[in-house]
C-alpha cells in the first residue's frame, strides 16, 4: 500500500511535464519536434493555421476512433477548430505539396514550413511535408495513460458497446479502437474467429499504433541515424537522404541510449543530498533576493526622493528670487507714479509750484524758486523722456533644463564597465611588462581594474588554471616588473565599478626577450656578463 501511494505521489508531481505548451492540458498524440520539444498534434495544426500554412496538418488516419476524439472528450478549443476536409487533405499530404503564402503551384524548390516552438521560442524547420513528417511521441502518451490511471483524472472509462447506461470498461482493444467491458469483449471477440486474436489492453481514450512507423513511407522503423538523429526504415536507409550516413540498427540505440540515461538517473538519484543542499541553497538564495531586492528599492526611492528635495529647494529659492526682483520693480513703479501724479494740476509738486508763483517778495521768492525750479526741471526731463523705471517683463528669469532634462531622462542604473581595450600600440615587454588599455567610448566608467596575467610556456598543473592577479589598478595602464626572461605571457583586464566587475578584456600575448648573452654554468656561482643588451622593438603574439 505504501508503494503504491508513493507511486502516486511520484505521478502526481510530474505532472508539469505532461502538459503541453499550448493549450496547458494534458498531451493528445504528442509530436516530436525537430528542437525534440513535444506538442499536441491538434495545437500542431493549430499554429501552423495562424502561420499561414494550409495543407501540412499531418496524416488525417492518425485521428483515433476511440471516444478520446469527440467533442464531447476533447478539449474547447478543439471543437471551435476549422480544419481543412480530409479528403483534401489527404491528396494534399499524399502529393507532398500544399497551399501556403508565397509557394506557387507546381514550384521546383517549394518554400521549407517554419514551426514556431511554444518551448524554446525559436522557429524550427519541419521540411516540407510539415507535420505529416514528424514521429508520435508514443512513449510519452503511454506516461500521460499511465497518469491518467493513477490520479483519475477524468472519471472512469465507461464501455462504447453498452446499452444505456454503460458499464465500466476493463478492457481495450486497439484493432476495434474501442473500450469493452467484460461481458461486451467477450461478446464483440467471439471464440474461434479472426477478433478473437486481438490482445485486450487497458481501458483508454487514446488508442496508438503497435509500434513507432516511418512518417514518410509507413514502414516499422528499425534503425537510427546517428547523423541526422533520427529514426528510419528500411526504405529510408537505401534512399540518397541518408547516403553516407552512420546507421546503427534500433536495438544499438536502444541499449546505448537507455545505459546513458539510466546512468545518468542513477547519477542523480544517489546524489540526493547533494540536490537537497543545493535546493536549500537556492531557497536562501531566493530569500536574500527578496532582501536585497527590497534594499534596492528603498535605495533607490530615497535617492529618488533626495532628488526632489533638492530639486524642491532649488525651486523656493528660485521663486524667492523671483518675488524679491518683483516687489523692487514693483517698489520704483509706485515712486514713478507718485511722482507723475504730482505733476497733475492742482495737486504735488504744481500745485506747490503755483503758490510760490504767488509769491510777490522777491528776496523770498528767489530763496523759494530756486530749489523748486531744479525739481522741475527734473520733472519736465522726466516728462520728455519718459519710460518705465523697470521692465514688465522676466525673462532673466527663465530657465534652460534641456540639460537637466536629458540627464534626468537618462537616469538608469548603474552598469558594469564594458570589457577594455588592449592598445597594443603602447603595450610592449622588456624587462618589464608595460600594458596599456582604454576603455569602449560609451562604456560605464570603472573605479579601479585588475590585471591578470600568467605564463602560458609552462607545463600546464592540474586543476583549474591560475592567474596571478594585481587588485586596485588606478589608471588605465600597469607596469609588471621583473618577468622571466625567453618567456610567452597572456594578459588581460577587467575594470570595477559599484556595479561589480565587468567583462576581461580580450587576452594579448607577449613575448619577452631572451637573456642578453648571459651564460652560466650549472653548478657554479659565477657569471659571466657580456656588454649589455640593448632591447629591440617588442614583440606582440
Amino acid at each position: 500500500m505504501a508503494a503504491k501511494r508513493g507511486t502516486k505521489t511520484s505521478m502526481k508531481n510530474m505532472e508539469k511535464e505532461l502538459l503541453c505548451p499550448v493549450c496547458q492540458e494534458m498531451y493528445k498524440q504528442p509530436l516530436v519536434l525537430p528542437c525534440t520539444h513535444n506538442v499536441c498534434q491538434a495545437c500542431a495544426r493549430e499554429l501552423l493555421g495562424q502561420q499561414g500554412y494550409i495543407g501540412h496538418g499531418g496524416d488525417p488516419s492518425s485521428e483515433p476512433t476511440s471516444p478520446a476524439s469527440t467533442p464531447s472528450t476533447r478539449s474547447p478549443r478543439l471543437s471551435r477548430r476549422t480544419l481543412p476536409k480530409p479528403d483534401r487533405l489527404d491528396r494534399l499530404l499524399k502529393s507532398g505539396f500544399g497551399t501556403y503564402p508565397g509557394r506557387k503551384r507546381g514550384a521546383l524548390h517549394p518554400q521549407v514550413i517554419m514551426f514556431p516552438c511554444p518551448a524554446c521560442q525559436g522557429d524550427v524547420e519541419l521540411g516540407e511535408r510539415g507535420l505529416a513528417g514528424l514521429f508520435r511521441n508514443l512513449t510519452l502518451e503511454r506516461v500521460v495513460e499511465r497518469y491518467r490511471q493513477s490520479v483519475s483524472v477524468g472519471g472512469a472509462i465507461l464501455c462504447q458497446l453498452c446499452k444505456p447506461p454503460p458499464l465500466e470498461a476493463t478492457k481495450g482493444c486497439t484493432e476495434c479502437r474501442a473500450t469493452f467491458c467484460n461481458e461486451c469483449f467477450k461478446l464483440f471477440h467471439p471464440w474461434g474467429t479472426q477478433k478473437a486474436q486481438h490482445e485486450p489492453t487497458l481501458p483508454t481514450l487514446s488508442f496508438r499504433p503497435k509500434g513507432l512507423m516511418c512518417p514518410d513511407h509507413k514502414e516499422e522503423v528499425t534503425h537510427y541515424c546517428k547523423t541526422c538523429q533520427r529514426l528510419v526504415c528500411q526504405l529510408c536507409r537505401v534512399r540518397r537522404t541518408h547516403s553516407g550516413h552512420k546507421i546503427t540498427p534500433v536495438l544499438s540505440a536502444y541499449q546505448a541510449l537507455k545505459e546513458k540515461l539510466a546512468k545518468s538517473l542513477t547519477y542523480i538519484l544517489g546524489n540526493q543530498d547533494t540536490v537537497q543542499t543545493q535546493i536549500c541553497e537556492l531557497e536562501e538564495t531566493i530569500r536574500h533576493t527578496e532582501v536585497a531586492g527590497q534594499q534596492a528599492k528603498e535605495e533607490v526611492s530615497q535617492l529618488v526622493l533626495g532628488l526632489g528635495a533638492v530639486l524642491e529647494e532649488k525651486r523656493a529659492s528660485l521663486l524667492q528670487a523671483i518675488e524679491e526682483c518683483q516687489q523692487e520693480r514693483l517698489a520704483r513703479l509706485s515712486t514713478q507714479i507718485q511722482e507723475h501724479r504730482s505733476l497733475l494740476d492742482g495737486s504735488g509738486l504744481v500745485g506747490y509750484a503755483q503758490e510760490v508763483l504767488k509769491e510777490t517778495d522777491q528776496p523770498c521768492f528767489v530763496q523759494a524758486a530756486k530749489q523748486l525750479h531744479s525739481r522741475i526741471a527734473r520733472a519736465t526731463e522726466a516728462l520728455q523722456t519718459f519710460r518705465p523705471v523697470a521692465s514688465s517683463n522676466f525673462r532673466h528669469c527663465q530657465l534652460d533644463v534641456g540639460r537637466e532634462m536629458k540627464l534626468l531622462t537618462e537616469l538608469n542604473f548603474l552598469r558594469v564597465p564594458e570589457a577594455p581595450v588592449i592598445d597594443t600600440q603602447r603595450t610592449f615587454a622588456y624587462d618589464q611588462i608595460f600594458l596599456c588599455w582604454r576603455l569602449p567610448p560609451h562604456s560605464p566608467p570603472a573605479w579601479h581594474y585588475t590585471v591578470e596575467f600568467r605564463r602560458t610556456d609552462v607545463p600546464a598543473q592540474p586543476g583549474p588554471t591560475r592567474w596571478q592577479r594585481r587588485e586596485e589598478v588606478r589608471g588605465t595602464s600597469a607596469l609588471l616588473e621583473n618577468p622571466d626572461i625567453g618567456s610567452v605571457y597572456v594578459l588581460r583586464v577587467r575594470g570595477c565599478n559599484k556595479a561589480g566587475y565587468g567583462e576581461y578584456s580580450e587576452d594579448v600575448h607577449l613575448h619577452t626577450p631572451p637573456a642578453p648573452g648571459t651564460t652560466r654554468t650549472v653548478g657554479m656561482t659565477a657569471v659571466l656578463r657580456m656588454p649589455p643588451w640593448r632591447p629591440r622593438r617588442p614583440l606582440l603574439s
